[in-house]
């Protein structure tokens, strides 16, 4: 019975502590905590048109598809 009784002061006990601190990287709320710059990227950097264009002539697109020089 005695050995239940310390079971249990000791859990409560251990109940009314706080949640230990977890201290990974500097403070959030330090002011002089070192802070990785930003960079500035443009929203349209890479931008490609895809706007529709008028079709080239076909002889064109086979002459620019043939291997070699005028496709001989």
């Amino acid at each position: 019975m005695r050995s239940l009784l310390l079971a249990a002061t000791a859990v409560l006990v251990a109940a009314c502590s706080g949640p230990p601190s977890i201290a990974v990287g500097p403070d959030p709320a330090d002011p002089a905590a070192p802070v990785r710059a930003t960079r500035y990227a443009p929203v349209f950097a890479g931008e490609v048109d895809y706007r529709p264009v008028e079709p080239r002539s076909w002889i064109e697109q086979n002459r620019a598809a043939t291997p070699g020089q005028g496709g001989r």
